[in-house]
């Protein structure tokens, strides 16, 4: 049995398995402790998620539907523990309270609800105005920050390597991509169509962040979780899609190890196939393809990678090529033979994977 509608949600987190697992191995109980907490805690929510892909998920009072065109946003307190949802600290329409842990996930999902409508004119992540649910201050110390096919989790961080992790705003915008992603193309999670889902997220999450600043695509950062390392760290991000394997260079973290075309493509075993790691390919060529073109990245860009998510043709296993066959064919029938076409296909060349 499968949930939403045939749909398998999959759990999805922002900090990849391979960081953890380093930090894991660190000689100070400080930064290891934790990390191996949250890798177990990973582990226990995955093995959940597939349990209730299998048996179905748990009946849910059903929420007051949302007028069309307006979020439905409700935030939630773990306290420190993980029991979810938690305690309802917000909801739409309630004034912002103290905690601004509390207010930036709710302006975050507001946030992603917003860039949707706007820019493509869809309602909500399902596109039926699906209410958008967050949990905060997830249980102790906790590094990450998930989409657990249902609604959004974050963590505190353990104020020694990770900080607080809503203080991204395109972290939140990642995640919930992930839901954007299962009510749509329901991208394998492995291997390369597990890379794609992952690069999915890092796109919308930089076109909310961009779209929220009011940044052309020359003048974002492009980093994926700017903000989110605490000082200790050598480091400006998890990762950077203008220039993937240079987020971070650390002594505890290692280095970023996000290849930016084929010729690094990284063959393994972990991580769902290197799904966080490969997705710096796709990454890259969403960037080429925005700065060729200029203007608000979410425009002509981000139209042509949402056509191809939503649009049908994309299947559950895609390769790179296969969706960057897509992308072209997106470019010639939206825009014909312009600049988008030539912008498409020449950044797919670049990182090396064919378009034909």
């Amino acid at each position: 049995m499968t949930t939403n509608g045939g749909r398998r949600p999959v759990f999805c987190t922002i900090v990849p398995p391979h960081v953890l697992d380093r930090l894991a191995q660190a000689e100070d109980p400080a930064l290891a402790g934790p990390a191996r907490r949250t890798l177990q805690r990973d582990a226990f929510e995955r093995t959940q998620r597939r349990l209730t892909t299998v048996l179905g998920a748990r009946a849910v009072t059903a929420a007051p539907e949302a007028e069309p065109g307006r979020p439905k946003r409700t935030v939630y307190d773990a306290q420190h523990r993980t029991a979810l949802p938690g305690r309802k600290v917000r909801g739409e329409g309630d004034t912002p309270g103290k905690d601004a842990t509390v207010n930036r996930a709710f302006a975050g999902l507001g946030a992603t609800f917003e860039l949707l409508l706007t820019a493509y004119g869809r309602d909500s992540i399902d596109g039926a105005g699906l209410p958008l649910d967050a949990t905060v201050h997830y249980d102790e110390d906790y590094n990450n920050a998930f989409w657990n096919g249902e609604q959004m989790v974050f963590g505190d961080g353990d104020g020694e390597i990770f900080l607080d992790f809503t203080i991204a705003i395109d972290v939140i915008g990642h995640e919930l991509a992930h839901g954007l992603t299962q009510y749509t193309a329901n991208l394998t999670y492995f291997g390369q169509p597990g890379a794609l889902n992952e690069s999915m997220s890092d796109v919308f999450g930089a076109l909310i962040k961009q779209y929220t600043l009011g940044q052309s695509a020359a003048d974002a950062d492009w980093l994926i979780g700017a903000g989110l390392l605490a000082p200790r760290v050598t480091g400006e991000a998890l990762r950077s899609m203008k220039a993937p394997g240079t987020a971070y260079d650390d002594d505890v973290l290692g280095k970023d190890p996000q290849p930016a075309t084929m010729d690094d493509y990284v063959r393994t075993g972990r991580d769902n196939g290197g799904v966080h790691i490969n997705s710096g390919i796709p990454n890259h060529a969403f960037y080429l393809t925005a700065t060729s073109l200029g203007g608000n990245a979410w425009e002509r860009a981000g139209q042509l990678w949402y056509d191809v998510l939503t649009g049908g043709e994309l299947k559950e296993d895609a390769d790179f090529a296969e969706f960057a066959a897509l992308t072209v064919r997106a470019a010639r029938d939206r825009y014909g033979a312009g600049d988008e076409l030539d912008a498409v296909t020449k950044a797919w060349e670049q990182v090396g994977v064919p378009t034909r």
